[in-house]
């Protein structure tokens, strides 16, 4: 089964201000809500354009910020997810 964008769902989307990261919570088709790490947003030279990038490796300021909000991502997913 190919994948259906339609059925893609973001419950909810942190940006990291200084390096572009992009964490988010989506869930796919009404199933398991997931965290997902990436793309980082970057703006292109010399235009007000924005394009979207592989994460990649993360740097001590994406970790520092991921660190910062590690909390708040937990809430989310925890309030997602039903634990038995």
């Amino acid at each position: 089964m190919p994948f259906d964008a339609s059925k893609d769902k973001i419950i909810k989307k942190w940006e990291c201000k200084e390096t572009g990261l992009i964490i988010s919570i989506n869930k796919y088709a009404g199933g398991e809500a997931k965290v997902q790490i990436g793309p980082r947003a970057a703006k292109k030279k010399n235009s007000d354009q924005i394009s979207f990038l592989k994460a990649g490796r993360l740097t001590v300021e994406d970790i520092l910020w991921l660190y910062d909000i590690i909390d708040g991502i937990k809430e989310e997913i925890t309030a997602q997810t039903s634990i038995e």
